[in-house]
């Protein structure tokens, strides 16, 4: 089987320190390293790459659209690795690989072997290591678990904001080959380390305690273990389903916002300077957002933050027609940033509480294949309805049905009920 006769890493040394707030920290960075293999990662190698392999802009988008699909394939079980081997030992390999593929891109000679570096670098890095990034920080924390992924997604984005800024600069001096390679050194050398001797999977590994509790008296009553979600069970359950559509309308409308951003905000009288700089409070709002949402998990029934999400980004589609120069263009620009980040820290956060832990990689995988996935067809659907209609106004209004429909069918599902779980938490839901 598939990464069956893998060895687990040493096991790690006891420490009494808490070490779930390390853990986030090391989360964070891994999910920072991923930045390659996300669209505004490739997007400073598009231009430099066309030119070298004599390639047309639909050419490699059409390859990136494949790569993307294909990447998604392998997400399922990458998250049964998890469950399976821990998070130690599956970010060791899909780090590794992913170091790999980033080195095999140097090396693209033409349309096919593109194709296939970017199934690569979107299987084991967009997919793969953010997945066991914001999965590794779930078993140390129960009553602070949101504000813990909150905090370890925003950071990972933060340092992926600026990988396209540092690829560019390499770029510039080396090449764009060298630069591959001077990124799969980078993950080498930061998340093998990371993996081998910075994660620890459970607290029990190391003698402590979810949340840093102190051990329990031995007078104090035991409560019932939560009974945890197979992914058979939690893949039919409707509230799966239902957030799933969420990340997959903010994926796929989000990616294709940001494809077209500088064109579709050119129709509306911005500058392309002032269309790119509309990036900058899309970012700040989604790591406002991600730190917000994920302590708001903590507190708060799962249904409201999406409805949150669907109406942020149903705003931004139909406010696009009087978008503006100034405070409509920034007002935007966090819509559209506050959209995206809440939807996946809401899956990220509410999972683990929802479904249990113990097979949480495997129906994280699932949501990350369609997550994935979702983002090849934003652009194109975009870009098809502009050609049509010589805007993209009308098929925003069209693609608007979708956020409205993710809307209510999360209003009107019920959460499911996992025996053992505390009934304050039941009541949550």
């Amino acid at each position: 089987m598939l990464f069956g006769s893998l060895p687990s890493p040493s096991a790690p040394r006891a420490t009494t320190r808490f070490s779930g707030w390390r853990i986030v920290a090391f989360a964070a960075v891994a999910l920072g390293v991923t930045g390659p293999g996300q669209t505004a990662g490739v997007s400073v190698f598009v231009d430099p790459m066309m030119a070298a392999l004599d390639l047309t802009r639909s050419q490699v988008s059409g390859a990136y659209l494949v790569g993307t699909l294909g990447g998604a394939v392998a997400l399922p079980r990458i998250g049964r690795l998890i469950d399976e081997r821990g998070a130690r030992a599956a970010m060791a390999v899909i780090g590794a690989l992913f170091a790999v593929v980033l080195a095999a891109m140097a090396g693209v000679t033409g349309l096919i072997t593109l194709t296939l570096g970017f199934v690569g670098i979107r299987m084991f890095g967009q997919g793969g290591l953010s997945l066991i990034a914001t999965t590794s920080v779930a078993p140390w924390f129960e009553r602070r678990r949101g504000l813990a992924i909150g905090v370890t997604t925003a950071v990972g984005s933060g340092v992926i904001a600026l990988i396209p800024v540092f690829s560019e600069r390499v770029i510039a001096v080396t090449g764009w080959r060298i630069a591959w390679l001077v990124l799969a050194g980078i993950t080498v050398l930061l998340v093998l380390p990371i993996a081998l001797r910075g994660l620890i999977d459970h607290p029990t590994d190391v003698g402590q305690r979810v949340d840093g509790d102190p051990e329990p008296h031995p007078d104090d009553p035991v409560p019932s273990p939560a009974v945890s979600f197979s992914r058979a069970q939690a893949l039919r359950t409707p509230v799966f389903w239902v957030v799933a559509s969420a990340i997959a309308t903010t994926g796929m409308i989000g990616t294709g916002l940001a494809f077209h951003q500088i064109d579709l905000l050119g129709e509306q009288g911005l500058t392309a300077t002032q269309a790119a700089g509309n990036f900058i409070p899309q970012t700040l709002a989604a790591l406002t957002t991600t730190i917000a949402v994920g302590a708001l998990i903590d507190r708060l029934a799962p249904r409201w933050v999406l409805l949150g999400s669907m109406a942020l980004l149903a705003s931004a589609m139909f406010g696009v027609p009087f978008v503006a120069p100034g405070w409509s263009a920034i007002a935007y620009g966090v819509a559209v940033g506050a959209a995206g980040s809440s939807a996946r820290a809401l899956e990220a956060a509410s999972f683990p509480r929802i479904f249990g832990l113990a097979e949480i990689g495997g129906i994280r995988g699932v949501v990350t294949a369609i997550s994935v996935a979702s983002t090849a067809f934003g652009p194109l659907a975009l870009s098809l309805g502009h050609d049509l209609t010589g805007s993209y106004r009308q098929v925003l209004l069209v693609l608007l049905v979708i956020p409205v429909v993710v809307a209510v069918a999360g209003f009107l599902t019920p959460m499911p009920h996992r025996p053992g779980l505390a009934s304050d938490e039941q009541a949550m839901r």
